[in-house]
């Protein structure tokens, strides 16, 4: 790939209700954005799809204001500095931030998320295990969840970025980790690729059965990246002081009104249990250590990631309808630009 001359940007052109379709998108050009004193311009490598990105369009309350109509779509990206006004970000250097869907970002310091440091790993990866799917698997098993050597660790969304990494880090805490994912290519990759201890099909007609199988001995932590029918399932099965850790509402496509369905109240007062929600961007200042650990365990083989990336913007517009369709394999990312070009 090669940089391009206009600066290609992807706009919300209009407002979904539930989750966002191609249609909702355009793709437009504009010139490459000039530097201002105090900024830098970054050249986007990759842009990410995250499952969040559904509640960022839609004017349902969220924990951050609605992208507006006719602006470009928020997002994750990382890139590298290609123009500098700032001492300490040289020409080069690899950034991640909100850069959103585009080709050119110019920010101010205070923008840029993190300066990548791990440059003997993919950049693509900053986006995805060592970027905010990382850091929420960390925080929230490690914070939250708090497993003891010997649990049991259920996770929803098990081949996903955020629940694969779970699922890694709770054997590696020496827990006995059990996925629940969509379709049996997705549960070989739980088992064969991510290794945890037991996967089961939530699609497949004796899902409950299965479950019940795989949790006889009850569940310790629930990393809750559904809701929906498959937490109601998990939920019966919860030990005396379990940990639930509310990560993700995946399966509910609209919460206006709420959808219903089992109540929790029961299940946390006779199991003594705790139930606790979490957006990562809450918590920076423990991005470091996560960051550090699990580059860590990357470079000792003791996790492992799978990416699917699209190669090409023109991806975009559909690339988040695709992710609740359940078409990827691990972390969704986009790729406009190659690292070598100028």
């Amino acid at each position: 790939m090669t940089t391009t001359a206009t600066n290609r940007q992807v706009i919300l052109k209009e407002r979904p209700v539930g989750i966002p379709q191609a249609r909702h998108f355009e793709i437009v050009e504009r010139p490459v954005p000039q530097l201002a004193p105090g900024t830098v311009r970054v050249r986007n490598i990759f842009l990410s799809v995250e499952p969040a990105m559904r509640g960022w369009v839609n004017a349902v309350g969220n924990y951050s204001e609605p992208v507006a109509i006719g602006a470009v779509m928020r997002s994750f990206a990382a890139g590298v500095v290609q123009a500098s006004n700032v001492a300490h970000l040289p020409v080069g250097t690899w950034v991640t931030g909100m850069f959103g869907w585009q080709d050119h970002a110019v920010v101010l310091p205070e923008e840029i998320g993190r300066i990548v440091e791990e440059r003997d790993l993919p950049l693509s990866l900053s986006l995805g295990v060592l970027g905010i799917n990382g850091a929420a698997a960390h925080y929230g098993l490690t914070r939250i969840g708090r497993p003891n050597p010997g649990e049991t660790v259920v996770v929803s969304t098990a081949a996903g970025a955020v629940g694969s990494c779970v699922g890694q880090i709770a054997r590696i805490l020496g827990c006995r980790a059990v996925g629940i994912t969509g379709g049996e290519a997705k549960r070989r990759l739980c088992l064969d690729t991510f290794h945890f201890d037991e996967a089961v099909d939530y699609k497949a007609p004796d899902f409950e059965e299965a479950l019940a199988r795989v949790c006889a001995g009850g569940v310790d932590v629930y990393f809750d990246n559904t809701a929906g029918p498959i937490s109601d399932a998990v939920l019966k099965r919860l030990n005396r002081g379990a940990r639930v850790v509310v990560c993700g509402t995946a399966s509910i496509a609209n919460w206006d009104p709420p959808p219903l369905g089992p109540r929790v109240e029961r299940h946390l007062l006779v199991k003594r249990a705790s139930m606790q929600g979490f957006v990562i961007f809450d918590h920076k200042e423990c991005e470091q250590e996560a960051f550090q650990q699990i580059a860590s365990w990357l470079r000792e083989g003791k996790l492992c990631h799978v990416e699917e990336i699209l190669d090409g913007i023109e991806h975009a517009p559909d690339a988040i309808a695709g992710l609740y369709r359940g078409e990827n394999l691990g972390k969704r990312l986009i790729q406009i630009g190659d690292i070598t070009s100028t």
